[in-house]
């Protein structure tokens, strides 16, 4: 049986092969689909699409941010390489910029070098391969501990929700028994109304009767008790088989909502009323919890 996991949580994983320290942290946060933010040092965008994968492979859904920081233990495996053609981009711009408002001092190396990328730091490639080890190492870990999180707090929704349903289950029991009576009920006052209004006249009962059908027809609420049923069973069946269902325990509550209030427009009885909008109530708190499993 699958887990339930819910879509926020933090997860940090380090790895050292004594060449050099990466760590990584990854956050997530609810949303509908699988939106990956990765945030890394230039030189180690060439191993973006080997993050998605890992995050791919254990997330289905939400707001992934990642974030990698890199450590040199060993200098001999970084090198410094002058980015010439930027370099003399920025010289003749600043030339340019002289020329035009005839500035007298010389440009300097300092000046050119502190410009942005104009010399890059990079990983040597003869190591590219250990590099991508060291990063997937400390990926696998940060992913693990977040997914750990993630099933922690998903398996306190479903024991929440569960609760929930708990409470619900009652209460359209009382609404089933309840509503067998409302026909019953609505005969027997619509009777005495109608003598009260007639006195002494004589009843027409196949008018009554038709009445009686009329009003029947449009307060049975038998079928949705039937589908509002079928629903809440099939929530706690998604529940149990768990894994990445959030969309479907989304889409049965609002069918369970749909048939709720349904049931709420049909009937005139105070009683069934009050627990109409008692479920409602529990409804609404379970399709909040609902929004955040993945």
């Amino acid at each position: 049986m699958a887990k339930i996991c819910s879509m926020t949580g933090y997860g940090k994983g380090e790895y050292n092969d004594g060449k050099r320290s990466i760590a990584v942290e990854v956050k997530s946060i609810n949303n509908r689909y699988c939106d990956i933010n990765i945030k890394v040092p230039k030189h180690l965008r060439i191993f973006e699409d080997n993050i998605r994968k890992i995050l791919k492979n254990s997330l289905q859904r939400g707001r992934i941010d990642v974030y990698v920081n890199i450590d040199y233990i060993s200098e001999s495996e970084t090198v410094i390489v002058p980015n010439l053609s930027l370099a003399k981009q920025y010289m003749d711009a600043i030339v340019q910029i002289k020329n035009e408002l005839g500035i007298n001092n010389n440009l300097s190396l300092d000046t050119i070098i502190k410009f942005q990328d104009v010399l890059i730091a990079k990983e040597d490639d003869q190591d590219a391969e250990g590099l991508k080890l060291c990063l997937e190492k400390a990926m696998e870990e940060a992913v693990a501990n977040l997914v750990a999180m993630r099933e922690l707090e998903g398996n306190q929704l479903k024991d929440d929700i569960s609760s929930t349903i708990g409470k619900i289950i009652p209460l359209i029991e009382e609404i089933s028994k309840n509503s067998q009576t409302i026909v019953e009920d609505y005969k027997n006052k619509f009777e005495i109304r109608i003598k009260e209004l007639l006195g002494n006249m004589e009843l027409d009962e196949n008018r009554l009767y038709n009445e009686i059908v009329i009003y029947a027809d449009k307060s049975d609420i038998n079928e949705e008790i039937v589908r509002f049923n079928s629903h809440i069973s099939q929530l706690s069946k998604t529940l149990e088989k768990g894994g990445p269902v959030g969309r479907k325990l989304d889409f049965i509550i609002q069918e369970a909502n749909r048939e709720i209030n349904t049931i709420g427009s049909k009937v005139g009885n105070l009683d069934i009323i009050q627990m109409v909008i008692e479920i409602k109530n529990l409804l609404e708190k379970i399709r909040e919890q609902v929004q955040n499993i993945e």
